[in-house]
């Protein structure tokens, strides 16, 4: 489980392809503080085992893990390539604040994003969704995109207003994201329980 609070963007160095996996290996120096082989963590959103690392002391610290087809098929992971910027999370302690919400790493879709504008210091992203993930959209409900916790400022039929802060901007990828450029989507987890809870209503 992760708050959506990114915490690095790492940078991607290599991605090994099989005929139904890969193994993505991302430079990183926070996240990596104190791992341990097993551990989660989330990248662009995706919630990713760490089944090898570098040693404590290297001077360049990195991590690989296994992409399983089914990931492969959901996320935009395996469209990654050396030196892109991913979003970084570990798995959340419960005994913190959670400056986020409650997010799974298990991405639902992929959104695209049809329209950037800038609002003084900040940018308003419209990212279309695919029209089954609307449902789970309310305004002022919380998304992930890419691993972020975002708030639904407004949205209509076909996707939703995101505003995206200064800070945000700088420390995660979303500050170089471009018109047609696509993301990975998380809807509130909440929200889908309540609906298998009470299907029909």
């Amino acid at each position: 489980m992760f708050t959506g609070i990114i915490e690095e963007t790492g940078i991607v160095k290599k991605i090994e392809r099989s005929a139904k996996s890969a193994r993505l290996t991302v430079e990183a120096r926070k996240t990596l503080s104190g791992i341990k082989k097993g551990e989660s963590i989330s990248v662009n959103g995706v919630c990713l085992t760490a089944v090898k690392f570098s040693a404590a002391g290297a001077k360049r610290r990195w991590f690989s893990a296994d992409i399983s087809r089914e990931t492969l098929g959901r996320t935009l992971l395996g469209a990654l390539k050396p030196g892109d910027r991913v979003n970084l999370e570990r798995a959340a302690r419960m005994n913190e604040r959670i400056g986020g919400h409650l997010v799974s790493g298990h991405v639902d879709g992929v959104g695209l994003i049809r329209k950037i504008e800038p609002v003084e210091a900040s940018r308003e992203i419209y990212l279309a969704l695919p029209l089954p993930l609307m449902r789970y959209c309310v305004e002022k409900g919380s998304i992930g995109v890419d691993g972020i916790s975002l708030t639904i400022n407004r949205l209509d039929r076909k996707g939703v207003y995101l505003m995206i802060i200064p800070h945000t901007l700088e420390v995660t990828t979303l500050g170089k994201k471009k018109v047609h450029d696509r993301a990975n989507v998380e809807v509130d987890l909440i929200g889908k329980y309540i609906e298998r809870l009470f299907p029909g209503r």
